[in-house]
């Protein structure tokens, strides 16, 4: 077995969801799931098919984005896993919806970060066997630093 860290590709102002799922029509209901919350949002999707044809299926309402995604589920090469970059969009008005898919398994990281993807090859495969979402933390939270967060939360309206 081999192990390797994937750099994702992630624009900026975009955010990035990874996910694994396990049926041929996981690509279409995620589009659909995208569409019905947000008619604005722009967004690619890629699914690895891990049977069949084994095919890399994309759908999405910006053709950049799907290339992108695209790019990234290339790299990554797991069956049955999917990528969605979306700008124009937060995953958090998303991410219910998703993980209430039929098809959908799990989700690995939803974010804004830079993502390196763990991949383990077997000669069967490949494997994702989780990811590097962003940094380390650098300390601890100070009372400004609460402060901070508090009017931030605020200000994007996720509290009142």
């Amino acid at each position: 077995m081999e192990l390797k860290s994937v750099a994702m590709r992630i624009p900026e102002g975009c955010n990035f969801i990874l996910g694994q799922a396990h049926f041929i029509k996981t690509v279409e209901d995620l589009y659909e799931i995208m569409i019905g919350i947000s008619s604005q949002v722009k967004f690619g999707i890629a699914f690895c098919e891990a049977s069949g044809a084994c095919l890399i299926r994309t759908t999405g309402s910006d053709r950049s984005l799907q290339d992108i995604a695209n790019q990234n589920a290339q790299a990554i090469a797991a069956g049955h896993s999917f990528v969605i970059l979306l700008k124009e969009g937060y995953p958090i008005n998303f991410l219910n919806a998703i993980k209430q898919c039929p098809e959908v398994c799990t989700i690995y990281c939803a974010t804004a970060n830079p993502v390196e993807v763990i991949v383990a090859q077997t000669q069967q495969g490949r494997s994702i066997l989780g990811v590097v979402d962003g940094f380390v933390p650098r300390g601890l939270e100070t009372s400004s630093d609460v402060t901070a967060r508090q009017e931030l939360m605020r200000q994007i309206g996720y509290k009142h």
